[in-house]
């Protein structure tokens, strides 16, 4: 059994990118082969894009986890790693997506349309593109960055230019059933209609869509039926027209106080998209109210009785039946005047040609403010250093060195020298916690060392070669007492 889906939560997370690679060049008869290690490769990005084919969101329902593919490693011989897919998500026509705080992100209208809901990670630089006058072969390369991670809500909202609303069993199915080749279920019970029904309308030179949306009562703007999950459906349209059942037998009920509710609702509903298509609010979109089943005898005078008092309001009437298709002819060239009218007085924006200015982005920007939870702490925020963090592999002292110099150079040290800050004091830049040990020689060119090693980290608790050697020659017993080589 098909199933429409016009909500969905979904779960994207963008690639990592590639790590790095760390090598040096090694060829017989070449000595001094340097720095050879090649960048890794960015992670993919999710794309949603716009497929006039699609127009349900029913995939993403049973599919909400969606994640595109990571960026490749570096290698040596500065051979690059490969870019991760970019994962295409293709949606339809009309969907908005909303943030966790229920922000609109973006609205996806018109084919093609496209828009990155998360970028992917940057790969990592290899020590061949880290290398310089001071750092000729470094011994170590920067990690990839993880790419983004974002929970959105898919929200579908028809487009349609004319927008059939009324009471359960008012024959807004009946109607469009007659008006177009849709073949919406037609029964004769409430809320027969559960999901919006599309149909395309000829007039003359004009083709329009209109849209049956779900039987509104009073109180479907604050939840009641199924009004508050399908209004939504008529945000987008030009023109909304009120279907009456003139042939009800309610008690209380009649047509003038049945729009009268309705148009209360449509007041009270507030859509997620404000000014949606430059259309403005529900309450100042064109009108025209449709009195329904005139097939019936006492329906037929009902409907001549209150003709004349929407027409004070200053809305187009019609009396029809879709049963017996009394009256279609002149709603239909009605309705195919206003969407005219709506298209001359909006028309669509000619193609233009895409500019590319690139957006300077101020990176260079930090924060250093007291850590609330750490006495004497202090927690570093900006982009760069942020960014530095995720890049270091702090199992390598020279990469270690390598970021206390970037730092340096941008000015954290100095900063935290200015707010009092105490050698060993802890320091938390991205989530990483360390006692901060201020470096007189950092941010300028140092000596190199071994690959791999600092000499402004000595305080290292790793056991060199020397001594896991002693260590062993100890176990076996092949050392006196003074640590000296047994005879």
């Amino acid at each position: 059994m098909s199933k429409f889906i016009d909500r969905v939560v979904l779960h994207v997370r963008a690639g990592r990118g590639g790590h790095g690679c760390a090598s040096v060049h090694r060829e017989k008869f070449k000595p001094l082969g340097g720095p050879d290690g090649g960048n890794g490769g960015s992670g993919g990005d999710v794309i949603l894009e716009v497929d006039a084919n699609v127009h349900t969101l029913l995939d993403f329902h049973f599919h909400p986890n969606a994640k595109a593919g990571n960026g490749k490693p570096g290698e040596g011989s500065n051979r690059e790693g490969k870019n991760g897919a970019d994962l295409v998500l293709q949606v339809p026509d009309g969907t908005v997506v909303v943030d966790d705080d229920g922000k609109v992100v973006c609205d996806l209208v018109g084919a093609g349309n496209r828009f990155i809901i998360a970028r992917g990670g940057r790969g990592g630089l290899g020590n061949a593109s880290l290398a310089s006058k001071a750092r000729k072969a470094p011994g170590f390369a920067l990690l990839g960055e993880e790419g983004d991670e974002v929970d959105v809500v898919l929200e579908l909202k028809s487009v349609a230019d004319v927008g059939l609303v009324g009471f359960p069993s008012a024959g807004k199915s009946s109607l469009v059933s007659v008006l177009s080749a849709a073949k919406p279920k037609i029964a004769d019970y409430p809320f027969t209609t559960l999901v919006p029904n599309l149909g395309v309308v000829l007039s003359g030179d004009t083709t329009f869509t209109i849209a049956d949306v779900p039987g509104l009562i009073p109180g479907a703007s604050e939840g009641r039926g199924l009004g508050l999950d399908f209004l939504r459906h008529i945000e987008r349209c030009a023109v909304l027209a009120h279907v009456v059942d003139c042939a009800t037998l309610e008690p209380g009920r009649d047509p003038v106080s049945d729009v009268d509710a309705l148009e209360a609702e449509l007041a009270a509903y507030k859509p997620a998209l404000s000014g949606d298509a430059g259309l403005g609010d529900l309450a100042d979109r064109p009108r025209v109210v449709i009195l329904n089943k005139t097939d019936v005898p006492d329906a037929a005078e009902l409907a001549e009785m209150v003709s004349a008092e929407f027409a004070e309001r200053g809305w187009p009437v019609f009396e029809i039946s879709a049963v017996s298709r009394a009256g279609l002819r002149p709603l239909t060239f009605a309705l195919a005047d206003m969407v005219r009218q709506y298209r001359e007085d909006h028309p669509k924006a000619a193609p233009k040609r895409t500019i590319i200015r690139p957006i300077a982005t101020d990176e260079t920007g930090f924060s250093v403010i007291a850590d609330p939870e750490e006495a004497g702490g202090f927690i570093v925020r900006g982009t760069r250093p942020e960014r530095w963090i995720r890049q270091t592999d702090f199992n390598n002292d020279e990469a270690v060195g390598y970021l206390a110099d970037r730092l340096a150079r941008l000015g954290v040290e100095a900063e935290l020298v200015k707010q009092g800050a105490q050698p060993g004091c802890p320091v938390t830049i991205a989530g990483v916690t360390f006692e901060w040990e201020p470096m007189i020689s950092a941010g300028v060119d140092m000596q190199p060392t071994g690959r791999g090693t600092d000499l402004r980290l000595e305080t290292n608790d790793r056991i060199g070669a020397a001594e896991r050697k002693l260590a062993s020659q100890a176990r076996r017993g092949l050392l006196d007492e003074n640590g000296e080589r047994k005879e």
